[in-house]
């Protein structure tokens, strides 16, 4: 498993939640059901060629490895266009961001 920038990446998920209570206090289940939907597809992490080689640092080469792992194993064949750094880093997050909903979710029972 990987974590770079896990934990910002978490911030930015537990940002979402706070801006978006009402609906999982409402039990919201179309909400809750596409929560990762929501919360990392929607909108990118992080804009800009510029700004998205910044924020992965000298792990680009892992986060490509990580992406291309997760695709193959749940897709059968990697889709991501790995010449475009903003897609590559937005890619990464949204696949941690998969595991960190389902964590969410496990945790406060929204099965």
């Amino acid at each position: 498993m990987m974590d770079f920038k896990r934990k910002e990446i978490t911030e930015y998920f537990d940002d979402f939640i706070k801006e978006n209570d009402s609906a999982i206090k409402e039990n919201d289940r179309s909400f809750i059901d596409d929560l990762h939907h929501y919360a990392f597809n929607e909108n990118y992490f992080i804009t800009g060629t510029y700004q998205a080689t910044q924020y992965m640092e000298d792990q680009i080469f892992n986060i490509i490895n990580f992406i291309k792992e997760y695709e193959n194993d749940n897709f059968g064949e990697v889709n991501t266009d790995f010449s475009d750094p903003e897609k590559v880093l937005n890619m990464y997050v949204y696949i941690i961001g998969e595991q960190i909903v389902n964590e969410y979710k496990e945790k406060n029972n929204l099965w």
